[in-house]
Parts: C-alpha cells; sequence; structure tokens
C-alpha cells in the first residue's frame, strides 16, 4: 500500500512539473509573440528563450498554434470563474447569454491578430476529444448558461441543454469567423446578432 501511494505521489508530481513547463512554454511564446508579432515568432526562437532543446519543444507543442490554444484555453479556464459576479447581474437566460458575449468579445479584440490562426488550427485538428484533441470549455460555458435560462423559463427545455450548445457553438463560430475575415466588423456588434438570430429563429416578425 505504501508503495502505491509512493507511486502515485512520484506520478503527481511528474505531471506538475510537466504542467509547469507547459505554463513556462507558453508564456514564454506568449510574450515574444506580444512584442514581435506571431508571424515573426519561430519555434527555434521559442525554444531558445524558454531554455529547452527544440525536441523538448516540439515534443510538447507540434506548432506555434499549439501555444495560442494553451495560452487562450488556460485564459479561459481563469476568466469563468472570476466573471461569476458580473454575470449574476443579468437575469438567467438571454440576458445572461448576452452578456458573457459582450465580455467574450472584448476579450477577443484584445487578442484579434491572433485568433485566426488560433482558429484555424483548432479547425484542423480532426481527432475527437476521446483521441485526444484539446477542447476549448465553450461548449461546457454555453451548456450551462443555456441550463441556467431553462431552469428560470427564459429557454426551451424540451431540448437538452448540451445539444442546444452545440448548436449555438457552430453559430459563434461562423460569426468569429466572418468577423476575422472582416475588420471592419465589430464581434461584439455581430455576436449580439447572432443571438437574436439564435434566440428569434429564422421567422418573420410581425
Amino acid at each position: 500500500m505504501q508503495q502505491a501511494d509512493s507511486g502515485q505521489e512520484e506520478g503527481g508530481r511528474r505531471e506538475r512539473k510537466r504542467l509547469q513547463l507547459l505554463d513556462r512554454l507558453a508564456e514564454t511564446a506568449w510574450a515574444l509573440f506580444a512584442a514581435e508579432g506571431f508571424a515573426a515568432v519561430t519555434m527555434e526562437r521559442i525554444a531558445a528563450e524558454a531554455d529547452v532543446s527544440k525536441v523538448t519543444l516540439y515534443k510538447h507543442f507540434p506548432a506555434k498554434e499549439a501555444l495560442l490554444r494553451h495560452i487562450f484555453h488556460a485564459e479561459l479556464r481563469a476568466a469563468w470563474p472570476a466573471i461569476q459576479p458580473e454575470l449574476a447581474r443579468a437575469a438567467p437566460g438571454r440576458a445572461r447569454l448576452a452578456r458573457f458575449l459582450e465580455l467574450q468579445a472584448a476579450w477577443c479584440e484584445s487578442r484579434r491578430d491572433f485568433l485566426l490562426p488560433y482558429v484555424r488550427y483548432r479547425l484542423a485538428d480532426q481527432r475527437l476529444p476521446a483521441e485526444g484533441r484539446e477542447r476549448s470549455g465553450m461548449d461546457r460555458i454555453f451548456g450551462e448558461l443555456i441550463a441556467q435560462g431553462q431552469a428560470a423559463g427564459d429557454f426551451r427545455a424540451d431540448l437538452p441543454a448540451e445539444w442546444l450548445a452545440m448548436h449555438l457553438q457552430f453559430a459563434h463560430l461562423a460569426t468569429m469567423l466572418r468577423c476575422l475575415a472582416d475588420p471592419g466588423l465589430s464581434l461584439a456588434q455581430e455576436f449580439a446578432r447572432m443571438l437574436d438570430l439564435i434566440c428569434g429563429g429564422l421567422e418573420r416578425r410581425p
């Protein structure tokens, strides 16, 4: 039993060190991206700045875009609990979902120069989550916000929140891609229009 506990402790220590390394590599890459631009920074430069071998860097991150993914997903995980008081001030349902999209649009605008390579990299990864594809967590966030709206009677409850979240996530992605292709579009305005379409549907209004 003591050997098993020791093995688990050692495994946990190795995993913590691995995660710390991933964070350090990603933070080093982000500092370079922010200072010099994404296209100008090479993987070799990142490895040198982080003081690791190219083999070590490529072992954990096969491309620069994978470093962006690690950074953005970590930011989303950290932001979700932090914005709960702000979201709680909006009524559950459409108002709360709209407020989240406003906050997310502001974050996207601050990362706009880096979003297109990130999204392209995510779309190129055809693996299922069970096969190792990393999830952003947006599906869980949308599902939670929709479930809150269902519980409050603001959203229809005859369909699972996870199913509705999937369709919202596809609409959200399509809107983001359209905005990234046209710098003149406002993400906040386009997200609001997207939400209006999702909530109101395609039927003609009187």
